[in-house]
């Protein structure tokens, strides 16, 4: 028998506020009963109440990289602490694989947090008289793993994370991209189905945090975590999401993949975001394919959909011809002539 919650999303949020103040859970049912949720909020403020966080829905697939992004104060860290109840939520619910935590007790929160749950936040939070494996093993030790077990483990996260041979090291020892990398081998110690990332790299310099970003790419493409990472950095948000979330005055705003946020922003506030983002490296080969398949298209350069038009103009740049578009499957779905490439790559980053 298939369990009920198997197809369940690997993070369901529905109807989520966190609104600050006193007496803020009475203020928000009474303002709900009397008004729609921008109504809600003049309201609440007219309580000298904050509403952080208004009307949250959204879904994390399993195995994707949710990145949640907005100004500063727009609510994006308040989010991410109400879905792994680090701050109470005042009202809604927050479902991990089909189970409403904000039900759960403190007991099973407790247990969520050592078995399921992974959080990396932007301070680093080592512990300074521990070495670096002692301080990612020390939440298998809460688990009550015993010595041998644990730092196996920690070896194994470290020389995931690049930092194999500095295990007996201590913090004060390590630059502070190490040290990042360190936090981020503890919360994979005890191997987390879901991973809450906030701000991990925006107190590092631009050259580390890149190297950072290109690294937590390759763990997520080894490990295939559910992930919510929030930052206030668009271009780091388009180099890792799987789909975007944009916060404003603690509304999400907008939802999308990294190309739907870029070419087909809701508003002109999303559209300030990524106003200096090359266009080309977003847009795809099928919103320019031909009409029609030509019989007779010798050349195969590899152009498959979902490829960017930067991406497709270096592998048929030196061809004069249409070219063929495949699906995944590799069946020929379209074509594109690379002369109308290069115009609509053009235009794209004008």
């Amino acid at each position: 028998m298939t369990d009920a919650n198997s197809t369940a999303p690997a993070i369901a949020v529905e109807d989520l506020w966190q609104v600050f103040g006193e007496n803020a859970a009475p203020a928000l049912r009474d303002a709900r009963a009397a008004g729609d949720d921008k109504a809600i909020a003049k309201e609440l403020k007219d309580k000298t109440l904050i509403p952080a966080v208004r009307a949250a829905n959204f879904e994390v697939k399993s195995g994707e990289l949710f990145v949640i992004m907005g100004l500063s104060g727009s609510g994006k860290s308040t989010l991410i602490r109400c879905i792994s109840r680090l701050i109470e939520p005042t009202a809604g619910s927050v479902r991990i694989d089909g189970e409403d935590i904000l039900q759960a007790s403190d007991k099973r929160l407790i247990d969520l947090r050592r078995q399921k749950l992974g959080m990396v936040f932007q301070h680093f939070g080592l512990f300074p008289h521990m070495t670096v494996a002692n301080n990612v093993a020390f939440p298998l030790k809460m688990q009550g793993a015993g010595k041998a077990e644990r730092r196996a483990r920690a070896l194994e996260v470290l020389e995931l994370v690049g930092l194999k041979g500095r295990e007996d090291t201590y913090p004060r020892n390590l630059s502070g991209g190490q040290r990042q990398r360190v936090g981020i081998a503890r919360s994979l110690a005890v191997n987390p189905d879901i991973w809450f990332l906030d701000e991990p790299f925006s107190a590092l310099d631009p050259l580390i945090r890149r190297q950072l970003q290109d690294e937590f790419l390759n763990i997520q493409a080894t490990l295939k975590k559910s992930i919510v990472f929030i930052t206030h950095d668009i271009q780091e948000a388009l180099k890792l999401a799987d789909r975007i979330a944009i916060m404003r005055d603690g509304e999400i705003v907008q939802i999308g993949t990294p190309e739907e946020i870029v070419l087909h922003p809701v508003d002109d506030y999303v559209a300030e975001f990524s106003k200096d983002v090359p266009k080309g490296r977003h847009a795809c080969v099928e919103s320019i394919l031909m009409d029609g398949i030509p019989d007779n298209m010798p050349d195969d350069p590899g152009i498959k959909v979902g490829m960017t038009l930067d991406t497709a103009l270096t592998k048929c740049m030196e061809l004069y011809e249409p070219v063929p578009v495949r699906d995944a499957a590799g069946k020929v779905i379209g074509a594109v002539h690379p002369h109308e490439l290069a115009n609509a790559l053009q235009a794209e980053e004008t």
